[in-house]
């Protein structure tokens, strides 16, 4: 009939990568709770002994102004081993697994202060090593406040008719077909067709977008959304579990469950920082004699919050895209985004808008251009084709009033005939159309002109006799051109568009959008083979949003999806998902990851700096533990602080980007 477009958004969704199937609506919300570092120690724990170490220096402190020195000292020892024992048990069980941290400097210095006499010291050493844990775990909270909310807000129950009468079954009951009742103020809880009355949806949580949507009636609406407006009816088209919003939860899921390469090599850091440690301690207690001086070197390099400054810089840079309609996840594809070169983009949907729209109208006999549309359009109601949607819409577009057709006959991959208004009108091929007989020299000029220019056509009969042709395109995005522009300057040094279009249609498109290379009649294979060769030479990033892109997004260093269509295969395979159909937003992804990797890198490279010096200052003496004790304290808040600011926005995010580009584009 009509050339299909290579997408395929009704195939099967395959299982995210690192996620197993469960029920979405019944997430848990612990996993929410505890936070990345690199020793998972239970939140009940790190709470308990940051309280025990908080009320013993405080109560020390009463008792030594009241009660004298010794009853303090006494009190400050119980809280260095209620700790000294917890960290010691924590340690043993990272032991048994084959895992040694920092943690062991803590226990090293709190252990001397113990043998020394140096309680104090020591106890400030326990309220660095408890009060680190629990700024990470209120870091963290707070960073992944965005992503819990999605979770949170998703909808239990719904108002569902049932024999002419609203009832409310668990949102896991309902199924296709069914007809739903949202109310005002509530979450639209499964992807459906707005039935009835039009609606007025928020969006934002799922794009980013503040500003409310209308969709009209047939209209189809994703799961998640708000009703802003008037109660509407709700034609279910999925269940629950296979909805927009619940793959959105699945990202969160897997977002939640990654870590960073990055983070991982702060957990390899003790390797050489806890020899290097231990090799100045103990020459500091060779020069001088004093073992107080291994003490306070070991106190002064006691880091453990400090590794954690770098998993809350990438959970703040995962919240901070959440806030701009971007779902990463983990940390791993912050850094994997942050590190990216060389960028390859499909064409269909990605840097054009991916739906087909009617270019223009040609009519070889009696019947005016709106004429030949209305009959088109009309039969192409019944047609389940892409192209038909796109003629149908163009039909809406320009006021004409529809007939629905009778005695209507579709043959797959050739065209559909049926009965309009008494006439017998057919859409589709031109050879099927003419049935042998001549065709009009206009027709075969216009069918040149479209295969040139890589655009779409469907050819229509009336009473047997060719009629006219209408030409669709699927236009280049508004902001494709400036988007690459702007991904340039923040480092992407090479872009390369792999379409499975034909050769003379993507060259046309990709060298006017400045493309570096590209790749035209590209198999998904030849995608995957692509993203490799490149790969080879940079750090890859693949933006892609139909089916026949997850292979290669799955391939590439991190793969991006486009659009909010959380049940298509692409957004599953994908890294990195921009909810909201802008190509702009690209820009802002990538420049969150890349600020969330410079701040992580900034938090530790300095707090390692800091401590490295102190322990040269602690090693000749300059230096007591408890003073030492009390600047590490702050060297170890100011970095986990610093990584904060991944929270906020850089310079420039959030403009968005200027530009048009003008020009046809065709089917993929």
């Amino acid at each position: 009939m009509r050339s299909q477009a290579n997408k395929a958004p009704g195939s099967p969704r395959p299982t995210p990568r690192g996620v197993s199937p469960r029920p979405i609506f019944r997430y848990s919300q612990r996993a929410m709770s505890s936070p990345s570092s690199s020793r998972k120690k239970l939140p009940r724990l790190t709470r308990f002994s940051f309280l025990v170490t908080v009320l013993g220096l405080l109560t020390g402190a009463v008792l030594w102004f009241t009660a004298g020195s010794r009853w303090a000292e006494h009190t400050w020892r119980a809280v260095l081993i209620v700790v000294l024992l917890s960290l010691a048990f924590d340690i043993l069980s990272s032991l048994r697994r084959g895992e040694i941290g920092v943690d062991v400097i803590a226990l090293l210095a709190m252990a001397g202060a113990l043998a020394l006499g140096e309680v104090l010291a020591g106890a400030v050493v326990a309220l660095m090593l408890s009060g680190g844990e629990m700024l990470e775990l209120y870091a963290a909270g707070r960073a992944r406040k965005e992503l819990a909310s999605l979770v949170e807000r998703a909808p239990r129950v719904v108002h569902r008719y049932e024999d002419g009468h609203l009832t409310e079954p668990a949102i896991e009951e309902v199924r296709p077909g069914d007809r739903l009742l949202v109310k005002p103020g509530e979450i639209v809880p499964v992807d459906g067709v707005v039935a009835g009355l039009d609606a007025v949806l928020d969006e934002s949580a799922l794009t980013g977008e503040s500003t409310p949507v209308e969709r009209r009636t047939g209209d189809r609406v994703p799961s998640g959304g708000v009703n802003a407006g008037g109660p509407f009816d709700l034609q279910a088209v999925a269940t629950a579990e296979a909805s927009t919003y619940a793959a959105i939860v699945r990202l969160v899921q897997e977002a939640e469950a990654s870590r960073a390469p990055f983070v991982r090599l702060a957990d390899r850091y003790s390797w050489f920082f806890l020899p290097l440690t231990l090799a100045v301690a103990g020459l500091g207690w060779l020069l001088s004699g004093d073992p107080v001086r291994a003490l306070a070197v070991l106190v002064v390099a006691t880091p453990c919050p400090l590794i954690l400054a770098a998993p809350v810089a990438f959970v703040a840079g995962i919240s901070r895209s959440a806030r701009r309609g971007i779902i990463v996840k983990g940390g791993n594809a912050i850094e994997a985004l942050a590190s990216a070169r060389t960028l390859l983009l499909d064409k269909t949907g990605t840097l054009t808008i991916g739906i087909p729209t009617v270019k223009r109208i040609e009519t070889f006999g009696n019947l005016s251009k709106d004429e030949l549309l209305h009959l088109a359009a009309s039969l192409d109601q019944v047609s389940p084709h892409v192209l038909a949607a796109a003629i149908v819409r163009g039909a809406r577009e320009r006021g004409l009033a529809l007939t629905f057709p009778t005695e209507v006959a579709e043959k797959l991959g050739t065209g559909i005939e049926g009965t309009v208004d008494g006439r017998r009108i057919a859409l589709g091929k031109i050879d099927w159309i003419a049935a042998g007989r001549p065709l009009p020299a206009r027709a075969l000029e216009v069918r040149q002109e479209v295969s040139v220019q890589g655009l779409s056509n469907v050819f229509m009969g009336v009473d047997g006799e060719p009629a006219g042709v209408i030409v669709l395109e699927d236009p280049v995005r508004e902001d494709s051109a400036a988007t690459l522009t702007a991904l340039r300057r923040l480092g992407i040094r090479r872009i390369v568009m792999v379409t499975g279009d034909h050769r003379s249609v993507g060259e046309r498109v990709g060298h006017a959008l400045g493309a570096d290379a590209v790749l035209a009649e590209c198999t998904p294979e030849d995608k995957v083979r692509a993203v490799h060769k490149e790969s080879e030479t940079a750090p890859t990033a693949m933006v892609g949003d139909g089916v026949n892109d997850a292979p290669a997004l799955a391939a590439a260093g991190v793969g991006i999806a486009m659009g909010a269509r959380g049940a298509t295969a692409s957004s599953e395979a994908a890294d990195v998902v921009l909810m909201l159909d802008r190509l702009d937003r690209l820009v802002d992804a990538l420049s969150i990851a890349r600020r969330a990797r410079a701040i992580a890198r900034q938090s530790v490279l300095a707090g390692m700096g800091l401590s490295f010096a102190a322990m040269l200052v602690a090693a000749a003496g300059y230096l007591p533990p408890l003073a030492g004790a009390l600047f590490q304290e702050a060297i170890d808040v100011a970095v986990i602080l610093n990584a904060l600011r991944a929270l906020t926005g850089g310079r420039g995010e959030g403009e968005g980007v200027r530009g048009r580009v003008v020009g046809g584009l065709s089917r993929a």
